[in-house]
């Protein structure tokens, strides 16, 4: 049976797009809340297969999206490097912050598959109970945006840190991406053991890089990891998501070696439809607000999208993460309005 997520990122056009949508399990589902209120922490949660598979699974089993991403965070690569990572009911998360080259030196990189195995035991479950034509989605954070937290201690409104370092002592920044670069790389070399189809790599904080960095320390790094994967595993598909970037982007697709360039909500879908879609495979970008309001709103605004990008190669999805406060009807009226799309 065809996984016409996998024709997508082939750069097929279709009768009607591929859909999934970033942070589709997740606080705003009801079994999700049941699930969390059994389990100490997040990261427990991330590390119970048996449970993240079924976290996996409850919108597959909703709304029929043609992907399922494995339920995981990005910060469990710096968990598994050794950095205390924790997170907190309206907090956001929180690390044991790097503040000097011993931190670096410290770090676990050895540690990383044995750390994250549940991760892969996880995937190989919901490999077993996925439908045929559901394909499965693992992912991982891009060495810059892990570093932002990394040495915030968290999530960060100015990024003072992590910018003062990346410009007083660049090369000492180089060291830890490079060690960020290796661990994902291994980490997403794992996924694809495991069973995965294909990978994201979010980028949430490349739009606060300054240009004259940007090369360095997002679309390196970025490379990298995809030039090792694929020296093992060379039919691999990567779909990238760089947030907020803006002109970059363009740079950021011919040099990265994505496959795919997944759109925030501030990107012109007529943008990527003119400039961008002869490159790769576009994937967005609907306001998550949007989402959130549901009804005709919703549905006019998708199909404008779908009607700019649906003669190319495709993916339906959002512009960023599913809204905790979304009511999980408007997600099922959308997944199925989209399938209907095949059926005219």
């Amino acid at each position: 049976m065809k996984k016409i997520f996998l024709e997508a990122l082939n750069r097929k056009s279709l009768e009607r797009p591929p859909f999934w949508f970033m942070r589709q399990a997740g606080r705003y589902l009801p079994e999700y809340r049941k699930i969390r209120q059994r389990i100490p922490t997040f990261l427990d949660l991330c590390y119970n297969s048996e449970l993240a598979a079924e976290v996996t699974m409850q919108p597959v089993n909703r709304f029929k999206p043609d992907v399922a991403i494995l339920f995981s965070d990005i910060l469990v690569i710096p968990d598994a490097l050794g950095r205390k990572v924790t997170f907190s009911t309206g907090m956001g998360p929180e690390l044991e912050p790097i503040i000097s080259t011993n931190d670096i030196k410290s770090l676990l990189v050895n540690n990383v598959n044995n750390h994250l195995s549940p991760v892969y035991e996880t995937i190989k479950k919901v490999k077993r109970r996925l439908p045929e034509d559901v394909s499965l989605l693992g992912f991982a954070g891009a060495p810059w945006t892990v570093a932002t937290y990394m040495i915030e201690g968290g999530s960060s409104r100015d990024f003072l840190k992590v910018k003062t370092w990346a410009r007083q002592d660049p090369e000492r920044f180089d060291y830890l991406l490079s060690l960020l670069v290796e661990a994902t790389s291994d980490y997403l070399v794992g996924q694809i053991d495991a069973g995965v189809d294909a990978i994201q790599i979010f980028d949430s904080w490349a739009g606060v890089v300054p240009s004259d960095q940007f090369k360095r320390f997002v679309i390196l790094p970025t490379k990298k990891i995809i030039s090792n994967v694929r020296k093992l595993k060379p039919d691999i598909k990567f779909i990238g998501f760089p947030k907020g970037i803006g002109p970059e982007i363009s740079e950021y697709i011919s040099e990265t070696g994505i496959d795919c360039i997944s759109i925030d909500s501030t990107l012109s879908p007529n943008y990527a439809a003119t400039f961008l879609q002869d490159k790769c495979t576009i994937q967005g970008n609907l306001d998550p607000v949007i989402l959130l309001i549901g009804g005709k709103t919703m549905i006019k605004a998708a199909d404008q999208i779908m009607e700019t990008l649906g003669h190319g190669p495709f993916i339906f999805n959002l512009g960023h993460g599913v809204m905790p406060q979304t009511p999980p009807e408007n997600i099922e009226l959308l997944a199925k309005h989209i399938r209907s799309q095949g059926e005219k």
